[in-house]
């Protein structure tokens, strides 16, 4: 596996694969690799013929009293994971390499209606952080195809509308939610669990999926079943940020005719800050209304 370190070189690397009509795949990542990034070079690799990862903490995703300087870092172990997993290219800049000048001046990608809500009420302006370092990895590389994990799914919402609203010739691959066996979505963060909040994390994907169950068997008073997650977390000791139901793909408050859901929440337990989703399909639902935003590119899910 090459690594490259240098905006210039890695546009000189990937020239040729471009110009002889190769199949190119982006996998973008901040690092301290698990097996759902694994996933994600593996779906890479059925989806074109070369993949370039990358691995870079952007500094713009995170606020003031948030985990950057002490977010781990691990380039050398990350890297023989993806040489085991065949990853072809890695691109690892520096922060001076992708952000010359002052960081505070930079220009920054916004998505009106979806950055600022759920996820990002609590966070203000990491989407916008991670939707600039997004535009510049997909303008670097300039690949047919970029996968993203769906455990991130305001993140996976967010790119898709950038997407579209910018023109970019990407093609976008969500790809399901790799959890541990006990249900813990894989997290980088999940380091910051002890070994008994680690025993109690999994109940945040149990709480969904009994949300999850109550949806599809017809319960519509959406205001009251994310009221009663949230107490349930909070009785077993987490401190909820959200519990939320929406429209899958627009994020979109939902109405009694919506059958695409999806189930966003965020907790704290410890220092760990846990997020996880669940999409419902609620075949109990009645008048269905088409509430999905229909998207101008090219785009997939898996």
């Amino acid at each position: 596996m090459l690594t490259l370190h240098g905006i210039i070189e890695l546009r000189d690397y990937v020239k040729h694969w471009r110009i002889t009509s190769q199949k190119i795949a982006l996998v973008p990542t901040m690092g301290n690799l698990h097996a759902g990034h694994l996933r994600l070079v593996e779906r890479a690799q059925d989806a074109a013929e070369h993949v370039v990862a990358s691995i870079f903490v952007n500094p713009l995703q995170f606020g003031p009293n948030e985990d950057f300087k002490n977010y781990p870092r691990t380039l050398e172990a990350d890297k023989n994971k993806l040489i085991a997993a065949g990853t072809e290219l890695l691109f690892a800049p520096s922060i001076d390499e992708m952000y010359a000048g002052d960081r505070e001046q930079i220009t920054r990608v916004d998505v009106p209606g979806l950055t600022n809500i759920l996820d990002g009420k609590f966070r203000p302006g990491h989407f916008a952080g991670m939707a600039t370092v997004v535009t510049k990895l997909l303008n670097m590389v300039q690949p047919d195809v970029a996968l993203f994990g769906e455990k991130d799914y305001q993140q996976l919402q967010i790119i898709r509308r950038l997407v579209d609203d910018l023109s970019q010739p990407v093609e976008i691959i969500g790809v399901p939610t790799v959890r541990e066996v006990d249900g813990l979505a894989m997290s980088s963060r999940n380091l910051y669990l002890t070994p008994s909040e680690r025993e109690l994390a999994p109940q945040l994907f149990h709480t969904l999926e009994a949300l999850a169950q109550e949806l599809r068997d017809g319960r519509r008073e959406f205001q009251r079943l994310e009221s009663e997650a949230v107490r349930r977390l909070s009785t077993i000791g987490m401190r909820p940020d959200y519990v939320a139901i929406r429209a899958a793909g627009t994020l979109a408050a939902p109405d009694n005719g919506t059958v695409n859901l999806v189930i966003l929440a965020a907790a704290w337990l410890g220092k760990a800050r846990l997020i996880d989703n669940i999409q419902v399909h609620a075949e109990n639902a009645q008048n269905t209304l088409p509430l999905e935003r229909p998207h101008r590119s090219k785009v997939k899910s898996t």
